[in-house]
């Protein structure tokens, strides 16, 4: 039986929550002295690299051939793929850490949990997705959930909260940009330009604020954590964009709020950390609220899928 494109969109997209609550519950096994704008800047490289490999053997074996769609890429296509670098894979990290250094990381993590809130909005004019009722209601069960989850302290808003939110809100235009692209261009191939353009803005950067020596002088264990972070970093842009290709980007950005619950359950079983009533609370309200929302989603496709159907017509 042939998947439809909303369960396979669901299922890579899950996949990228996955990533995305195991990579940040490995990453607190490290403790790196390397700058973030250093670190992104290594896992974009690495991450670009690697998607080269990915879209060249694909080119081999697939009959897609996505290597063939990047030498066909238009001066406008290419150009569009810098500015997805520039607004998804440079700007937006650097405002992201920048702030979260002055902040505490958990109300950081509140308010990047808010992105697929400022999706909608743009998603609504540009995509012409419908955000009915259904949305509304879902949306005010994902707050509550994420604010019990988290525990968050607002009782003093600073510098470093405006500043990850404006690289939220970055994030979210990145999102509903690339989910336009999409149609003509491949997850693959959008990705590798994610990450390529993303590492040039950030190099420069580093060069401007004098920081690239720092890069140049990693220790073995240092190039290790930075491999394997690369190594998350890989599967989640992969999932990522060939997932959002199928399915409504605020869904798509819904869905990756389940790697909170992911990383906080892994923190309880494998690092003794207390798991209160408001986390588990907050967790299963999280999971119920997309549960329904995924569900509604793929019943609509099938439904739609059988009034079309040479059976029913």
């Amino acid at each position: 039986m042939q998947m439809n494109h909303t369960t396979k969109g669901v299922l890579l997209v899950l996949a990228t929550a996955i990533i995305s609550g195991v990579s940040i519950f490995a990453n607190s096994y490290f403790v790196t002295k390397i700058d973030p704008a250093g670190l992104t800047f290594l896992k974009n490289s690495l991450t670009a690299a690697a998607l080269i490999g990915v879209i060249l053997i694909g080119a081999k074996y697939s009959a897609k051939k996505n290597i063939g769609q990047i030498k066909s890429l238009t001066k406008k296509q290419w150009s569009r793929l810098t500015l997805v670098g520039l607004i998804g894979g440079s700007i937006p990290f650097l405002l992201f850490f920048e702030g979260l250094a002055l902040i505490q990381g958990t109300s950081g993590a509140l308010i990047h949990k808010t992105m697929f809130i400022l999706v909608a909005i743009p998603a609504m004019i540009f995509l012409k997705e419908k955000i009915g009722k259904l949305f509304f209601g879902l949306a005010i069960l994902l707050l509550t959930g994420n604010i019990l989850l988290l525990n968050a302290n607002f009782s003093q808003i600073g510098i470093g909260h405006i500043m990850v939110l404006a690289a939220t809100i970055f994030w979210a235009a990145e999102n509903t940009y690339s989910k336009h692209l999409l149609k003509e261009i491949s997850g693959t191939t959008l990705a590798f330009g994610r990450m390529f353009f993303g590492s040039i803005f950030i190099l420069a950067y580093m060069a401007f604020t004098s920081n690239i020596a720092q890069v140049l002088s990693l220790n073995v264990e240092q190039w290790s954590q930075v491999l394997i972070a690369s190594l998350f970093l890989i599967g989640y842009v992969l999932t990522w964009y060939n997932g959002l290709k199928y399915i409504p980007v605020t869904l798509a950005t819904s869905i990756l709020l389940i790697g909170a619950p992911i990383t906080t359950f892994l923190n309880w079983i494998f690092l003794d950390k207390i798991l209160t009533f408001n986390q588990i609370t907050g967790s299963f309200i999280i999971i119920g609220a997309l549960a329904i929302w995924i569900a509604t989603t793929i019943g609509k496709e099938k439904s739609v899928a059988k009034k079309l159907s040479p059976a029913n017509r």
